[in-house]
């Protein structure tokens, strides 16, 4: 009787198209953390997910943020100068890990990314929030913009750093969707990977202070190899967090064979390295990056008229596919009415969605493979369709009307000539 129950379950699921392949690997997975994901960072694709939109208190993986928006509004040779009332306008904000920063105190935004990432410290972050927007106030308004522009919606930040409040949470999703922009910025991950780096003394601090207060270790254990049980090979950037309230989080990058993977762990009971490094484990062994076009690399074509206009991609297209799979993109380009368009090579004339088994991956644009000028030229000149005359045509015409004005001026003169002999013979008589 069960048997034949089994029998009649597998052909009921087979019947309506439910997929009865689980992934032993992911199915092993034991995350402790409430919320995890592990991203793609070239596409952005989910590859594993827990909880992953549900949003909690980050602690210090908040300074991601704080560093994007740092590499995106500074130079690192910019020098920051404190305001005179830094320490007691600032004074909640500064608890726990700091370099000590004084008042009036000149120092380099890139000794402060050094503190903010590798110390985790909190006077960094908000000297920078401070530098960049006037205030920590005006700054998280800021990271709020910055992240609904990266697609994050479980996200509002309250402060720079992380310090518990009760209304500043994010996801697993979103500090993945803000992970994957920061590792962009090759200056992060020079940062991110050094083990141990020392701040020059400023004009608020001597070397002996410098030593004592500023001198850093990189806390990210995965990307430090002093941490031999931890260390993971590849691991380009990351950052832990900690509070009593917020409990643990961590987030973290790592390359191999080209393809580069997001994992981020938000409330969680333990500093999380052990579950990101089985993570990108499972993530490595299971997927790999595809290229489906590399940028200038012909899509399609567009006639127009007795005109061939290649249509090239306009970036590189890429998508994950399981190890071994046999599944490949599929997309068609319609052939819409660019006729009346002027384009110049480069510019986007079409796009088409990419799927692979029925689900959107991405969407493919296109761009013109010649020139404006190129394609006016031959367009004008060679296509009936869209040209009343042509050039040879023109040409001719002006010719013909050319030299009937001129017989028609020879034949005037020779009349206006004969008719003045005409009187004069008659005159004379």
């Amino acid at each position: 009787m069960k048997k034949l129950f089994s029998i009649l379950l597998i052909f009921i699921l087979m019947i309506v198209n439910i997929p009865l392949k689980v992934d032993a690997a992911e199915d092993k997975i034991n995350v402790v953390a409430d919320s995890a994901v592990l991203m793609d960072a070239a596409t952005g694709e989910i590859l594993y997910s827990k909880n992953m939109d549900d949003a909690y208190p980050p602690a210090s993986t908040t300074k991601t943020m704080t560093a994007l928006l740092t590499f995106e509004n500074c130079k690192l040779d910019d020098v920051v100068t404190t305001p005179k009332d830094f320490t007691s306008k600032n004074l909640a904000l500064l608890d726990g890990n700091s370099i000590v920063l004084d008042n009036e105190e000149q120092i380099k935004v890139k000794d402060l990314l050094y503190a903010l990432l590798l110390r985790s410290a909190n006077d960094a972050a908000v000297a920078l929030a401070v530098h960049i927007s006037g205030s920590t106030e005006k700054f998280a308004e800021l990271m709020n913009k910055r992240a609904a522009e990266l697609g994050c919606t479980d996200t509002h930040f309250q402060n720079p750093n992380g310090l518990y409040d009760k209304d500043h949470k994010t996801s697993a999703r979103d500090l993945a969707l803000i992970m994957r922009e920061l590792a962009k910025h090759p200056e992060y991950t020079q940062i991110a990977t050094t083990a141990t780096y020392n701040i020059e003394p400023t004009n608020k601090s001597d070397a002996k202070k410098s030593q004592l207060d500023r001198s850093l270790w990189n806390e990210n254990k995965l990307a430090n190899k002093n941490f031999k049980s931890y260390y993971y090979e590849g691991c380009d950037g990351g950052k832990t967090g900690y509070t009593v309230q917020s409990m643990h989080s961590y987030v973290a990058t790592a390359v191999r064979n080209g393809q580069r993977l997001v994992v981020a762990l938000v409330h969680s009971k333990d500093n999380g390295f052990n579950d990101a490094r089985a993570l990108f484990d499972y993530g490595f062994s299971h997927y790999e990056l595809k290229t489906l076009f590399k940028k200038g690399d012909k899509v399609s074509e567009y006639k127009v008229g007795n005109t061939t206009i290649p249509l090239v991609a306009s970036d590189n297209f890429f998508y994950v596919t399981e190890k071994n799979s046999k599944d490949s993109p599929q997309y068609n380009v319609n052939q819409q009415d660019i006729t009346k368009k002027t384009f110049s090579k480069g510019d986007i004339l079409l796009d088409t969605n990419v799927t692979m088994n029925g689900k959107k991956i991405g969407v493919l644009k296109l761009a013109a493979g010649i020139s404006n000028e190129s394609a006016i030229k031959s367009v004008n000149l060679n296509n009936p369709t869209t040209n009343k005359f042509n050039l040879p045509i023109l040409i001719l015409l002006g010719v013909i009307i050319l030299l009937a004005v001129r017989i028609w001026l020879v034949a005037k003169r020779r009349k206006n000539k004969r008719k003045r002999i005409y009187n004069f013979q008659r005159r004379n008589s």
